[in-house]
């Protein structure tokens, strides 16, 4: 079976490609942690499944670091559309995921866009527990009078968020706080959890404790999620400039027909056969 060895914005990836092989690449959930953490050797935040799609040009199937499988990864799917634009000679690739369809395009500099589609905003469609507005949800992190964290923004981009809005980034220990969010009771189906500090109506600062997977160099979905968080607070513009700890991608929420877009870099690694 073909691997490949990808990372976009530092967020990397293991994809196997299954479309050629006797059977599709369905391993168990601890073959997914040796894979993603091995012993020895280099460590990826997911792991990726191409399959045939009879909808799209390629079926993609994602595994966090921890084993579970998951229905959206953003960089991922840029990473995958690149890779079979390259394989099919043309710019845009439709990529099937749990989630549905989506569509990606690579650019003349290099960088891939991928369309997310609209974002989901209602409380069960995230989904919570329980009814609430999504824009500022109840949840607390520290003493219950005077909460170091609070009423986080909460949207779905085919996985769940949670975004935080903070005055300074560095001042949070994420991998302190991230786990004691990731599994509240609010969130029946785990959540990823942003910290995000507004630069300016067009930059936005974002660490992510992703679902599954720990604090990443880079998470697309929770990057488009910030952005929607934010423009919906009336935060930042509907576009905007992502640093992330391993790159920059630009998000922009199109008012035309509610889609998200992300554009950002992606890498090559290592290509072989097993």
């Amino acid at each position: 079976m073909r691997v490949i060895h990808m990372n976009g914005c530092s967020n990397r990836f293991a994809i196997f490609d299954g479309r050629h092989a006797n059977a599709p690449f369905r391993p168990q959930a601890e073959q997914i942690r040796h894979i993603a953490r091995p012993r020895s050797g280099e460590s990826f935040d997911q792991i990726i499944g191409l399959e045939n799609s009879e909808r799209g040009d390629v079926f993609m199937r994602i595994w966090n670091a921890d084993g579970s499988e998951v229905k959206a990864c953003g960089n991922a799917s840029r990473c995958v559309g690149h890779l079979i634009g390259k394989e099919l000679g043309q710019p845009d690739i439709k990529i099937e995921t749990e989630a549905g369809l989506l569509q990606s395009y690579m650019n003349d500099d290099g960088s891939v866009t991928v369309d997310m589609g609209s974002p989901l905003l209602s409380w069960e469609s995230i989904p919570l527990a329980e009814k609430m507005d999504t824009r500022g949800v109840d949840v607390k992190i520290g003493p219950i009078d005077a909460p170091v964290l609070s009423r986080p923004a909460c949207v779905s981009m085919g996985n769940p968020h949670a975004v935080f809005f903070v005055d300074d980034i560095a001042r949070f220990d994420i991998p302190s706080v991230g786990p004691l969010v990731e599994w509240h009771p609010l969130f029946p189906e785990g959540v990823n959890v942003g910290f995000a500090q507004v630069l300016d109506r067009e930059t936005i600062r974002l660490r992510v404790w992703e679902r599954g997977a720990g604090l990443t160099l880079a998470c697309g979905t929770g990057a488009c999620a910030a952005l929607v968080c934010a423009a919906r607070l009336d935060k930042t513009e509907r576009k905007a400039r992502m640093i992330l700890d391993g790159g920059e991608l630009v998000i922009e929420w199109r008012e035309s027909d509610d889609h998200v877009l992300m554009t950002g870099p992606i890498e090559m690694e290592a290509e072989f056969n097993q």
